[in-house]
């Protein structure tokens, strides 16, 4: 072997390079950089847009609130509104629900309620009404019913009923036939109470004409009355 050869070979087992060879320049490490999908940044920006937009019309809605008329204390039917019967609220008011505005409030005064009215509750323009619920020429006429004389239906006020009289067992009817049709009254529904606690019994007002409230009052002392409700259109 010679000199030269055997000097290439320690060098090389020395981890120095030949002469003569020389290693190239290092290439830096390649970094790939990450594509930008325009269809992705769009669906991005739009998710942002309506997130940031249902939360500005929650806002809103929250935001939005109506001061309306409350109760603040019960009235019972036919009893005229007084400033000390109601107050205001600020609330978020669902179109549906129709309320007397706060604003109105002084419309309200001295019209009697058309239902009972109980604290914590809106006012409805339809609870109050400017006509007294016993008219001139009427006579209120209080009629106690049993159990199975009420009706199913709920009694309101300003219904229309019949009421109709029926003899007691064995009784005669003077100047009345058999197998004529019962005498009835018209009358007109005011206040219906709550049953009573172990008789069940209701106590109805009824409006009736003045000439036909004595009428009425004998046949409730007697207990020969039924009350009979008319069809809601008044037929």
């Amino acid at each position: 072997m010679s000199k030269t050869q055997e000097r290439t070979g320690t060098a090389a087992a020395n981890g120095v390079p030949p002469q003569g060879q020389f290693a190239g320049p290092v290439a830096p490490p390649r970094v790939s950089a990450r594509r930008r999908r325009p269809g992705v940044i769009a669906l991005s920006l739009a998710l942002i847009a309506a997130g940031g937009a249902g939360v500005a019309v929650l806002l809103l809605q929250v935001g939005h609130r109506t001061q309306v008329v409350t109760v603040v204390r019960d009235v019972q039917v036919g009893q005229v509104l007084t400033e000390q019967d109601l107050g205001k609220a600020s609330v978020a008011l669902d179109p549906a629900v129709k309320a007397v505005r706060g604003d109105d409030l002084q419309s309200v005064v001295g019209k009697r309620a058309a239902v009972e009215l109980k604290p914590g509750s809106l006012l409805a323009p339809s609870q109050v009404t400017k006509d007294s619920l016993v008219k001139p020429g009427e006579q209120l006429v209080p009629i106690g019913l049993e159990a199975e004389q009420v009706p199913a239906t709920a009694l309101v006020p300003g219904q229309k009923v019949q009421l109709v009289h029926v003899p007691a067992q064995g009784g005669t009817d003077t100047g009345k036939q058999s197998g004529t049709a019962p005498e009835t009254i018209a009358g007109r529904i005011v206040k219906a109470s709550k049953a009573a606690p172990g008789t069940g019994i209701v106590v109805v007002d009824v409006a009736t004409s003045a000439t036909d409230g004595p009428t009425v009052a004998a046949w409730v002392a007697s207990s020969t009355l039924r009350l009979v409700l008319d069809a809601p259109d008044g037929s």
